[in-house]
């Protein structure tokens, strides 16, 4: 496990290995901050980071949390355990072309594991773990922020030292606070990021911990090298970013551990220089090391490549319009733009957004573009930063500008549509790992203000107002992220021209039975986006239930005709065309949806529905039977096989469904009032009686349940008990159809039963 290397050149090796900062100028030493023990340092910045996000904890299921959590079949424990690593991140199969192909299960597994003590979809425990992992995330970043900006080094003990106590505590705050972590964590979908964040930082602890000198004296451990690579690859299986971690560990190993100068290392590699055999490469096992973290980097890769197949991911252009673009300068141009934005989002996160796609950020297709500014600015600082980098003749300053330039980019490059097209504009959430970089360039540029400054406690005081603003603009953010009604808001006055916005607004109102105020909105993200078949879709569903069929059938129609697979307008369409009682289409529109979507219970169960106004029984029964193949609990399908056999007197036969489905869905009062409908017209008395009793215990307020236990009751000669639940029915509704007449009937029996008594 221990890779002993020997060098006769360099008897004195393994003391200078352990002293590595000791020369090098004292970050902290210029700067005007507090000075903690180690222990209340994190402890502070613990605190802290609760207070941040405390208050989303017992916020709902939002967003993207609906179809990663609520309607992800791998949470349930009838799905098998290895599915989840044949499944992306939504529960779809890798090998589907619909597939995102974000594979990410680890982080599926623990959503279950969250389901399975939690007995059900209660939200409060899925936030809880959010919350604990970014405080965890926060706490360790003390350690990593010391190695980073004050070096690695041990004690005599083998103890590590903290040589920055004062910056490393300033840039786990900084990290600690920052507003734009809060997708991260008050979304219980960025839980992605926080896992992969928390597996990430311990692999670049363990590879740290590699080089801590042992009782031998050998220079490097192997086994932490190698356990740095699967911690590695576990961050991987939270997600992708995670790889990211063993090319940062290379980098700091290059630059910390063998103090490489670049430019230097450059410049005799393009001149062959043979002092390159001197240059401590080999001394150090830098290219063993090296060698390892590639090889490692490469397995994982080739096996994930393996179980996810070689197809793309599959993204339309209003995700990334940008990566959907004829011209590559436009591509290019539009890609730095979305690299400038993220980095104002790091500078200035005030204006933050669940979702920057669908015209949010309009393209940028010429040069005449003043947005143009914001390309020069960010490639004029960057430019700048890795010139001091490479050029300062300060190796201290060279170290930390290369470490925060590399934590800032690298972790980012999945994320920049270099390698492959990515299904987003700007997302909060992929930027939780590059902040790391952030912090570190910020708090290193305190440090230089801080030597030139004359009133020191003047910029202290304003990066504490800085820390201060970010604690309450998280605790802003967090409330916004409790519901969806205040997250899509929040939106509105940030991205306008976002129709996603709109739409989900729309549906937020629609799903509360605003149905006028979600109308405006769908209409907006309509106007926004010709093309949003979605906004198109469910208007078009809200029409039709006010009976406004004409506008729902031109909406709908255009849908099908922009994205002829569109199952479900295509099933919409022929609920209209249903209502329009234009049969054959509407049929046709049925089988086109189930064309596009063969396991489609809805569909069946609506062309059931035509063929039974169509007087088509048979057809109608195969419908919702295989409605209720696909979807066993689909209960008005049942409901309508057992009405229909009950109306045209195959009571045999309506009575074996209804016991079928009583036995997949025992608990459904509406299949029980059916049953015990066809049961009292069979004569079958008692169970009939028992089973209305049961439906009404579950639904005491169903007038017709009432009604039609009455009846029973009637014709049973139970006429005490039958007036009783003719007049509770009539108490629940004094219109329902028959009940006043057969009440009637029943008091003149009852009359002359009184007389002949």
């Amino acid at each position: 496990q221990i890779f002993n290397q020997h060098n006769a050149e360099a008897p004195n090796l393994e003391p200078a290995f352990h002293r590595m900062a000791q020369m090098e100028p004292n970050l902290d030493h210029d700067v005007s901050w507090f000075l903690l023990p180690s222990y209340w340092a994190k402890m502070v910045v613990a605190l802290i980071s609760f207070l941040c996000f405390a208050n989303s904890y017992d916020g709902d299921f939002v967003f993207d949390d609906s179809e990663a959590i609520i309607n992800n079949k791998d949470l349930r424990a009838e799905t098998p355990l290895g599915d989840l690593w044949y499944h992306d991140f939504w529960g779809s199969k890798l090998s589907s072309n619909t597939s995102h192909k974000s594979y990410r299960p680890l982080t599926v597994l623990t959503f279950r594991i969250n389901y399975l003590f939690a007995g059900g979809f209660y939200p409060v425990g899925f936030h809880v773990i959010n919350i604990i992992l970014h405080c965890t995330i926060s706490v360790l970043m003390v350690d990593v922020f010391s190695i980073l900006l004050g070096g690695l080094q041990f004690s005599n003990k083998g103890r590590r030292l903290n040589l920055a106590p004062k910056s490393s505590l300033l840039a786990a705050l900084l990290f600690a606070v920052h507003p734009v972590h809060t997708e991260c964590v008050a979304g219980i979908v960025g839980r992605a990021d926080l896992l992969c964040a928390l597996f990430f930082l311990l692999s670049f602890l363990g590879y740290c911990k590699a080089f801590k000198e042992n009782k031998e004296g050998h220079t490097f451990s192997v086994f932490w090298v190698l356990v740095s690579v699967v911690l590695g690859a576990i961050a991987m299986l939270c997600k992708e970013q995670g790889i990211t971690i063993l090319g940062l560990n290379a980098v700091f190993d290059a630059l910390v551990i063998n103090k490489i100068n670049l430019l230097e290392l450059i410049r005799k590699l393009l001149y062959k220089d043979k002092s390159l055999e001197n240059a401590g490469l080999l001394r150090k096992g830098l290219l063993f090391r090296i060698a390892l973290l590639m090889c490692g980097g490469a397995g994982i890769l080739y096996i994930r490549w393996r179980i996810m197949g070689t197809g793309p991911p599959a993204f339309t252009e209003v995700d990334n319009p940008a990566s959907f673009a004829d011209s590559l300068f436009v591509r290019a141009i539009n890609y730095n733009y979305y690299y400038s934005l993220n980095a104002w989002l790091l500078l200035c996160p005030w204006w933050l957004c669940f979702d920057w796609s669908m015209g949010c950020i309009p393209l940028i297709k010429s040069v005449s573009d003043w947005r143009i500014i914001a390309l020069a600015a960010l490639w004029f600082c960057l430019i700048g930063l890795i010139c001091q980098a490479l050029c300062s003749e300060d190796s201290h300053k060279r170290r930390i500008l290369t470490l925060g330039l590399g934590f800032l980019i690298i972790p980012f490059l999945p994320a920049s549509n270099l390698f492959f097209r990515v299904g987003f504009v700007v997302a909060e959430r992929v930027i939780y790992l590059p902040s790391i970089g952030y912090c570190i360039l910020f708090t290193y540029g305190f440090s230089l203000l801080s030597k030139q400054a004359k009133k020191k406690k003047i910029l202290a005081v304003a990066v504490l107002g800085i820390l201060l603003i970010n604690v309450m603009r998280c605790a802003l953010r967090s409330s916004q992220w409790r519901s969806e009604e205040q997250l899509f808001r929040s939106a509105l006055s940030v991205c306008p021209l976002n129709a996603k916005v709109h739409y989900n607004v729309g549906k937020n109102l629609a799903d509360k039975g605003n149905q006028s105020a979600a109308i405006k909105y769908y209409r907006e993200a309509v106007r926004l986006n010709p093309k949003y078949v979605h906004a198109m879709n469910n208007l078009g569903n809200i029409l039709k239930e006010r009976n406004e069929l004409h506008e729902a059938e031109e909406l709908l129609s255009l849908a099908v005709q922009i994205q002829p697979d569109f199952a479900a307008a295509w099933m919409n369409l022929g609920i209209v065309q249903n209502s329009l009682r234009r049969f054959e289409e509407a049929e046709q529109s049925y089988w086109t949806a189930i064309k596009h979507r063969k396991k489609y219970p809805d569909c069946y169960y609506n062309l059931g529905r035509l063929y039974a106004d169509l007087n088509r029984h048979i057809d109608a029964l195969n419908a919702w039977r295989n409605a209720t193949v696909l979807k066993p609990e689909h209960s008005l399908a049942w409901n309508n096989m057992i009405i229909l056999l009950d109306n045209t007197g195959n009571l045999a036969q309506a009575e074996a469904v209804g016991r079928e489905a009583l036995e997949l869905i025992p608990n459904d009062h509406s299949l029980m009032f059916s049953l015990a409908n066809v049961l009292g017209k069979s004569q079958k008395y008692k169970e009939s009686e028992a089973l209305f009793l049961k439906a009404i215990k579950a639904n005491p307020n169903a007038a017709s349940y009432h009604g039609n236990l009455a009846v029973l009751y009637h014709r049973w000669g139970n006429l005490d008990l039958a007036k009783k639940h003719y007049e509770v029915s009539l108490k629940l509704d004094p219109m329902a159809p028959g009940t006043k007449e057969n009440y009637n009937l029943l008091r003149r029996k009852l009359e002359q039963l009184q007389k002949k008594g």
